[in-house]
């Protein structure tokens, strides 16, 4: 991964060359059929990001790791996020402002924008760590006045009781 382009902007690049491809898979295929397609796509892309990014890590997938790379996705302001927990095995923020939601919305792909950014945190986190879990009950991408990231790393060993 080339970490010199912020995300955001890597994420309109992407934008750019899917919109075009997915109008014409809507006028093909129709747009529940579209959607489906780039859904797939999109999530095997995050997974695989994910994997990529844990080998860099050489084995300190954990919160910490995916602390150090959630700064990749803030960056330049990206987005503004209110951190509520941070341990060993749980990140919660809430965010307040998303610039992905924003240039989505004016590059007229709001109907996208779900799937080619929100549509990647939990795939990616499969990737990552197939141990770490997101709960997420709503997004600014559709319409909600923040965003609710519910990171937490599964400890199986802490999970285990002996009788």
């Amino acid at each position: 991964m080339n970490s010199d382009i912020p995300i955001l902007h890597r994420r309109e690049i992407e934008a750019r060359v899917i919109q075009p491809i997915y109008k014409e898979m809507v006028e093909a295929f129709g747009e529940k059929t579209a959607l489906e397609v780039l859904s797939r796509a999109i999530a095997s892309d995050a997974i695989a990001h994910g994997e990529n990014c844990a080998e860099t890590q050489e084995g300190k997938n954990d919160i910490g790791g995916f602390v150090e790379l959630f700064k990749l996705w803030t960056a330049g302001e990206a987005l503004t996020i209110d951190l509520l927990e941070e341990t060993d095995h749980v990140l919660s923020f809430n965010v307040t402002r998303c610039r992905y939601a924003e240039m989505y919305d004016k590059m007229g792909i709001s109907e996208i924008g779900t799937v080619l950014s929100c549509g990647r945190d939990e795939n990616f986190c499969k990737g990552y760590n197939p141990d770490l879990t997101l709960e997420r009950s709503q997004t600014i991408m559709r319409g909600a006045s923040f965003c609710d990231f519910r990171y937490q790393f599964i400890d199986k060993d802490e999970n285990f009781t002996e009788e």
